[in-house]
């Protein structure tokens, strides 16, 4: 199982940015679909971005579209969440999330995922 570990959140005034990173332990992590969720005060946990294995292909939320960017450095066992022009809708937590490719799996849904980490604070003021 992949261990997760996030950071970089912070509080940021609006229109600023952040990235955060999450740090994966394990055997396998470069096969791993890697997910960002959040879940803001008084809302469920939702989707934010996903990287696939292999191919690095992308999903977003239509919500971040043109704003945040999600990466993966499997030589360094990371993925990252770039936050540009952030909002203060985008306050969080937010988490990684990982698991083994499924190509029937839901991308977005949280219940997909086995793997998660302990979720790093993200602060937008207005």
């Amino acid at each position: 199982q992949a261990q997760l570990v996030e950071s970089g959140g912070g509080l940021v005034q609006a229109g600023g940015s952040l990235r955060l990173s999450c740090a994966a332990s394990g055997r396998t992590f470069s096969s791993y679909t890697m997910a960002w969720f959040r879940q803001g005060p008084g809302k469920e946990r939702e989707f934010v971005a996903a990287i696939l294995w292999s191919t690095s292909y992308t999903y977003y939320a239509d919500s971040v579209k043109g704003r945040f960017t999600i990466s993966r450095d499997n030589a360094k066992n990371t993925a990252y969440l770039q936050m540009n022009s952030l909002k203060p809708e985008d306050t969080a937590v937010y988490y990684c999330a990982a698991r083994s490719p499924n190509s029937r799996m839901v991308i977005s849904a949280h219940t997909e995922y086995a793997n998660w980490g302990q979720g790093t604070q993200v602060t937008v003021s207005g």
